[in-house]
C-alpha cells in the first residue's frame, strides 16, 4: 500500500537544500524546517506537530515550492502520513452533539456548504463507516483541514478541532 507513494521534503525554498521521503510520525529529528515538497505519487496529510497534531495539509501528486503552495501557515512540517487508496463506498454520520447525540445527517457525496445541507456549522461528533474524508472549517473547501479515517470521533476535539465549526467536506476520491 506504501510502496507506491513517495513525498520529498526540502528545507530550503523551491526544492532546495537537504532533504527526506518517508512516512513518518515525527520528523524533527531529519529536518529543521520545511520550505517546499514536492509529491512524486499518492495523497498525503502533512501535519505541523509530531504524532499527526497541530495543523493539518492534505497534499496530492505535484510541487510546492513554498509552505504557502500547500496553505501553511509556516516552515513547520513535523509528521505527514499516507493515505491508503479507497475503493467502494463513501458513507459517514454527522451529529449536532457530542458522543453522537441531537439531529443526525448522513452524507455519501461531497458537501460544499455543510450549513446549507445541515441548517447549521457546528458539528460535535461524526461516525465514518467507509471511506476518507476531509473536513474544512470554512466553507466550498477552504480554511483548516481535518483528516478523517473510518472510526467514531466523539467530539471534535478527537479529528483535531479547536471547535465544532465546519463548512465543508470532501471524499478523497483522487489517488496519483
Amino acid at each position: 500500500m506504501h510502496c507506491f507513494s513517495q513525498i520529498i521534503f526540502y528545507e530550503d525554498l523551491n526544492f532546495q537544500g537537504r532533504c527526506y521521503d518517508s512516512d513518518c510520525a515525527d520528523l524533527q529529528t531529519y529536518f529543521s524546517r520545511c520550505n517546499s515538497i514536492r509529491v512524486e505519487s499518492g495523497c498525503w496529510m502533512v501535519y505541523e506537530r509530531p504524532n499527526y497534531m497541530g495543523y493539518q495539509y492534505f497534499l496530492r501528486r505535484g510541487e510546492y515550492p513554498d509552505y504557502q503552495r500547500w496553505m501553511g501557515f509556516n516552515d513547520c512540517v513535523r509528521s505527514c502520513r499516507v493515505i491508503p487508496q479507497h475503493r467502494g463506498s463513501y458513507r459517514m454520520m454527522v451529529y449536532e452533539r457530542e458522543n453522537f447525540g441531537g439531529q443526525m445527517m448522513e452524507f455519501m457525496d461531497d458537501c460544499e456548504s455543510v450549513q446549507d445541507r445541515f441548517r447549521y456549522q457546528d458539528i460535535h461528533s461524526c461516525n465514518v463507516m467507509d471511506g476518507y474524508w476531509i473536513m474544512y472549517e470554512q466553507p466550498h473547501y477552504r480554511g483548516r483541514q481535518f483528516f478523517l479515517r473510518p472510526g467514531e470521533y466523539r467530539r471534535y476535539t478527537d479529528w483535531g478541532g479547536m471547535n465544532p465549526r465546519i463548512g465543508s467536506f470532501r471524499r478523497i476520491t483522487d489517488f496519483c
